[in-house]
């Protein structure tokens, strides 16, 4: 499926750039509340934001659209992305907005949209809202049944007890450090609370956002600050979180990263262990294979999606699955929320680790990873995937890491790369298969 404006995650682009203007957000909004008229009730959207400067033109721009096709808009300002999830069903609104781009840059912005159910959407809404975009006839509202906007001040307050409720009412972080880095994101405001709250001794970073240092040397896609920080104050842990804090990534109390995979092993033995686990761990093509086989050995299958939270939520919600997430720290817990939650993932961690007393260090090596390589390749224009020659080059680097090993080559939804991942047990042959595709996508 074709798509103009949607990526894997919603719309996304440079601000003030096609297709992340004014003009054509405003229009998004009116399409999507379109899309979304259900019956003669009183309509009602919920609009959140991370802490990027484009925010604030963004907002205004999507609440007169949905104004214009006659819903309510409320506004809760910076929160999580799946805050929104959580506030769009319990507000019974008919819509949910999140304005961000996650993990990228603060120049980037982007509109993830979640459905009456706080799911985000599906591929078929998408493009039938982006079909409204370019060629819908909107049958605006009168003027006496414009839409009304308000905010929500205590919307942080909501999702903090939402969050809390998570974690066992018969534990407590008391006794621990840990250090909380926000990215100077959209969870500055939430996450440091959640954490001090349950007991625990916190050393904030990232929490001091301006407009333009969102993700900028911090959060899950940058945790070099963490790590040192882990290490500087003697922390028992550290957790980062991106831009709009759906993602994770957790340091031990020696620095030392740990990544997704390694929390959906930690959590899905610990759930397991305990009777929680529902169905298989649903996790994407880009996770490890040494994690597959440490399932397998555990009697836990491995259902693999394409990229993208909302492909494994798809598929969760399919087969009945529980737990499921991405490498690059997207965790889902389908019995507390409705998408990727950092802070909700973290707390399932810290319920381990209080439980079993054991250090990071030690829980947070569930598996051995075999030798996996991701690297980016750009391209212009035309789709180089489709030529013979990098089928022919796919092939062969299959053949040579035969049936241990995997290639995954993908267009990336948010940028104009093509992203090549092999993996297997001989680092050597596994760089060799990642170097001759990416030396075959730039000679197509």
């Amino acid at each position: 499926m074709t798509r103009k404006y949607f990526g894997t995650d919603g719309v996304r682009g440079t601000a003030n750039l096609d297709p992340i203007t004014p003009d054509l957000v405003q229009r998004l909004a009116m399409a999507a509340g379109h899309r979304f008229q259900r019956g003669d009730h009183r309509h009602r959207v919920v609009i959140g934001k991370d802490t990027r400067l484009s925010g604030y033109m963004l907002e205004p721009a999507l609440t007169s659209g949905f104004i214009a096709m006659g819903m309510d808009v409320v506004l809760v300002g910076p929160m999580p992305t799946p805050a929104i999830g959580m506030l769009t069903t319990s507000l019974r609104a008919d819509l949910g907005v999140m304005i961000s781009a996650s993990h990228n840059p603060y120049q980037d912005n982007g509109i993830k949209l979640f459905g009456p159910d706080g799911f985000k959407l599906s591929d078929e809404a998408e493009a039938a809202i982006e079909g409204l975009i370019d060629n819908g006839d909107f049958a605006l509202a009168a003027p006496h049944a414009l839409g009304r906007a308000k905010r929500l001040d205590d919307a942080p307050g909501r999702y903090i007890e939402a969050v809390k409720r998570t974690f066992p009412t018969d534990l407590s972080l008391e006794g621990l450090k840990i250090v909380v880095d926000c990215a100077n994101g959209a969870a500055y405001g939430v996450a440091p609370t959640v954490f001090q709250e349950l007991g625990a001794e916190v050393i904030p970073v990232g929490v001091n956002p301006d407009g333009t240092n969102i993700n900028r040397d911090c959060g899950a896609v940058s945790t070099r600050a963490m790590q040192e920080q882990v290490v500087t104050h003697g922390a028992d842990l550290g957790v980062a979180l991106d831009g709009d804090a759906d993602r994770l990534i957790i340091a031990d109390e020696y620095g030392a990263r740990v990544d997704g995979d390694q929390v959906m092993g930690l959590i899905a033995a610990h759930w397991a262990k305990q009777g929680r686990l529902t169905g298989d761990l649903v996790a994407t093509v880009m996770s490890n294979l040494g994690l597959e086989r440490h399932l397998k050995a555990q009697g836990v299958g491995l259902t693999r999606t394409k990229v993208g939270d909302r492909y494994v939520v798809e598929a969760m919600r399919r087969d009945g699955c529980n737990l499921g997430g991405e490498q690059s720290g997207h965790i889902i817990l389908s019995d507390y929320a409705t998408t990727g939650d950092g802070i909700l993932a973290a707390l399932q961690v810290l319920a381990v680790r209080v439980q079993e007393k054991r250090p990071m260090s030690a829980l947070g090596r569930v598996f051995e990873p075999v030798p996996q390589i991701l690297k980016n390749v750009r391209f212009g224009e035309g789709a180089p995937l489709e030529t013979a020659s990098v089928k022919s080059a796919v092939a062969q680097a299959e053949t040579a890491l035969g049936a241990a090993g995997r290639v995954v080559i993908r267009p990336s939804g948010t940028e104009p790369v093509i992203r090549v991942m092999a993996e297997g047990d001989d680092r050597r042959q596994v760089e060799a298969a990642v170097d001759s595709v990416i030396a075959a996508i730039e000679a197509a």
